[in-house]
């Protein structure tokens, strides 16, 4: 039998040369399949306009807004393909921003299951990134193999998923989209996230008044180092009603994430995050009577009564609550997310980026970093291309495309909305 001719066409219509605001869309005749849908990261980036495309499904490959931050814009009737926890894990960040639940029509995938949509077979393979939930795919049309890493990395607690991929790599892979946001940085003093939770305890090792955390809520990596370090330093890791929500969602997953059940996890109630619950009690459930268990909820009280026996884990959001608990004594601010945050040349895209800069440099905080990467760094992003062997390459989620010929074999550079035929 003599298979007919198949042709699918390709578009980056953004990601070749930016981080952030990635959207590419597949086709074989048979709909307009998405893979992300996300919010451009720089505040004078253009997102993508999805009513040109009009795309017949959409895979999100992790809940960071880069990806998914456009899909409250499609028709309510287009498929959303999403890991069950990214969607809780986005409904819970709008929620607390006080923003109206997504109304997608979403469909649930779960790892190494395929699926179809749009006439391709679509398998997701759960990755180490900082989100949780995030995942590369293969996409298959019955005679092409093409792959999506997504955002990855090799060095977080789930790196034996890395080891997963390159160990046993897919054969046959005719375009393989990688990302590749680290290849003008690396890790420096911090290559993986053991050496970060080392960093943490040995800063609350000399810990004399109440320390902060700045760190993304729904890095859950960084969750576990902070846990980690706290307890073996006989601290108590403190977080707010978001992170403990988040943590929430995390439980219906792993039983090894920390969360406020656990004796060193307590929880602070802020006004706004407890009118959110209150507002919500049908939503939360039991969530909303388990965080005012006296065993679980910290004080502002138990705080300043042994204020060196706690972690205060927050946000670059949280820089007013930090600026009142400053005293006369240095107070140590952990700061676990990426510089560039701080730099002036980003306060504009980051509304609170300038005041935790301010914090930087008061003279009543000892001021420490402690953070890795999400994203793989140039020699694992070598060992996945080699393991892989694509037949043509082509960057993405990358501000330096023209390094890739210098790193990659069978490296194809696409501009953004130019068309790839197979």
């Amino acid at each position: 039998m003599v298979r007919a001719a198949l042709t699918t066409r390709l578009v980056v219509h953004k990601g070749t040369s930016e981080i952030g605001g990635t959207c590419i869309e597949l086709s074989c005749g048979k709909g307009i399949l998405l893979l992300d849908m996300g919010m451009p990261l720089a505040a004078d980036s253009i997102p993508v306009d999805l009513h040109k495309i009009k795309p017949d499904a959409v895979i999100v490959s992790h809940p960071h807004q880069d990806h998914y931050g456009l899909v409250e814009t499609l028709e309510p009737e287009v498929p959303v393909f999403i890991g069950e926890l990214s969607r809780n894990l986005i409904e819970a960040a709008r929620l607390f921003c006080h923003e109206e639940p997504l109304k997608n029509n979403f469909k649930y995938f779960k790892a190494w299951k395929p699926f179809k949509a749009c006439g391709f077979t679509i398998t997701p393979y759960l990755v180490d990134h900082s989100a949780a939930d995030a995942y590369a795919f293969l996409i298959e049309d019955g005679k092409h193999r093409i792959f999506y890493s997504g955002d990855f990395r090799a060095h977080g607690r789930k790196s034996v998923l890395f080891e997963k991929i390159v160990s046993d790599p897919l054969k046959d892979i005719d375009v393989l989209f990688m990302e590749g946001s680290m290849l003008h940085r690396d890790n420096g003093s911090f290559p993986s996230e053991v050496a970060v939770e080392q960093e943490i305890g040995r800063i609350l090792k000399q810990q004399k008044t109440m320390s902060f955390l700045i760190a993304s809520a729904q890095n859950i990596d960084r969750v576990v180092s902070a846990f980690k370090a706290c307890r073996d330093n006989e601290k108590t890791l403190v977080v707010d009603v978001y992170e403990a929500w988040v943590l929430e969602q995390l439980k219906l997953v792993s039983d090894n994430v920390p969360n406020i059940s656990w004796p060193e996890v307590g929880v602070y109630i802020n006004c706004s995050q407890y009118e959110t619950v209150k507002e919500n009690r049908d939503f939360f459930g039991r969530f909303a009577r388990d965080i005012f268990d006296g065993d679980r909820r910290v004080t502002l009280e138990m705080i300043n009564a042994e204020a060196e026996m706690f972690l205060f884990m927050t946000r670059l959001s949280g820089w007013r609550f930090i600026r009142g608990g400053l005293g006369e004594e240095w107070t140590p601010l952990i700061y676990s997310q990426w510089l560039g945050y701080l730099d002036e040349a980003n306060w504009a895209s980051y509304r609170d980026a300038r005041e935790m800069a301010r914090l930087r440099d008061d003279s009543h905080v000892q001021f420490f970093y402690a953070h890795t990467g999400g994203h793989a760094t140039v020699a694992d992003l070598q060992t996945f291309a080699a393991a892989l062997a694509p037949r043509m390459l082509v960057p993405v989620h990358t501000e330096f495309r023209e390094e890739f010929e210098r790193h990659f074999d069978n490296v194809l550079m696409l501009e953004d909305e130019q068309e790839l035929v197979l």
